[in-house]
């Protein structure tokens, strides 16, 4: 006869077989049909550009197309809760920036959980921030837009992509720092800003180098300063914001997927695995090079410590900065 405590251990020992035997399968089966990469911003943008170019890689690696569904709006609300919402099963995934863990901090009511409802899968690049202005402005330098902008408190118009963006925090956080006041102007996409921008429509943006350096390249605006250490090799010309005489901000975008939070554990091993592959390829480096970014590798683990510590700073930074989002 088979004990009660005997029976329950192998029942136990049969589940874990069984589970083990799920992920195994789960993982060797994926993926198994197109890939869907949620996007939070309109195309061409930096978020778009680079989920295009992982896309393209694991396409070629695992023979499954890969299709970058842009959902822009909200500060990447629109597309967060259809990520939350979708098969939790590899097959639709996000790439993020900053703002999917600032949003909890300046918006109320948001229909999912930033940290909870989701599972980081691997961060892919950094990307500085360039303060950039069209030629109207009569500014060379950081210190002469700097003065610039204070003999006309209010008067200058700056963009993000939306209220309570990296982009809107960091324009604050900066303008905070130097003791400047300018208007915020919310779009939706970068393309938009960056197009006013050169038209003269607009008169200032801070933005990732992602974003603004095909702009900077071509002569449309002109970059003032750059955040970082050292000068970004794709704008070598372009001073250090501590160069310039504003040491201590020292901004950088992160960009990364995330996956739906009930997606096995084995698939979410595989893309990351497979996303890091990728970023060690010499091509992929001199891409997001020519892009105005950098590799960036981390495992689910540490895309999650980074996450929760960057929600714990940007916290502190509003709180310390006084910045008011106005809805």
């Amino acid at each position: 006869m088979i004990k009660l405590a005997d029976a329950a251990a192998q029942v136990l020992a049969l589940s874990l077989l069984a589970a083990f035997a799920g992920s195994a399968i789960a993982q060797q089966d994926f993926p198994n049909k197109p890939i869907h990469i949620l996007v939070s911003s309109t195309p061409g943008g930096s978020s778009d550009l680079s989920a295009r170019l992982i896309g393209q890689k694991l396409t070629e690696s695992w023979g499954q197309p890969v299709i970058v569904d842009n959902r822009p709006g909200a500060n990447s609300i629109i597309a967060a809760e259809a990520l939350a919402k979708s098969t939790p099963d590899g097959h639709t995934t996000m790439l993020v920036q900053l703002a999917h863990i600032i949003n909890p901090l300046v918006v109320p009511n948001l229909p999912f959980d930033a940290i909870r409802d989701f599972a980081p899968v691997a961060t892919i690049t950094n990307s500085r921030y360039v303060l950039t202005v069209n030629f109207s402005i009569p500014a060379n330098s950081l210190k002469e837009f700097i003065a610039y902008a204070k003999s006309r408190p209010g008067q200058l118009n700056y963009a993000s992509s939306g209220t309570a963006s990296a982009a809107h925090l960091t324009t604050e956080i900066l303008s905070s720092m130097v003791g400047i006041t300018m208007q915020h102007i919310p779009y939706k996409g970068p393309t938009q800003i960056l197009n006013d921008l050169a038209g003269g429509q607009l008169q200032v943006y801070l933005a990732t180098a992602l974003s603004t350096l095909p702009y900077i390249k071509a002569g449309r605006i002109r970059a003032i300063a750059i955040s970082g250490d050292t000068r970004l090799p794709a704008l070598p010309e372009v001073p250090t914001f501590a160069e310039a005489g504003v040491p201590g901000f020292d901004m950088k975008n992160w960009y990364g997927f995330i996956a739906p939070g009930a997606t096995p554990r084995p698939v979410i091993n595989k893309m990351s695995a497979e996303i890091a592959k990728i970023l060690t390829m010499p091509d992929t480096v001199a891409k997001l090079a020519s892009q105005g970014g950098e590799p960036f590798i981390t495992t689910p683990e540490q895309f999650a410590e980074l996450m929760k510590a960057d929600m714990a700073r940007f916290a502190r930074i509003i709180k310390a900065a006084n910045i008011k989002i106005e809805k």
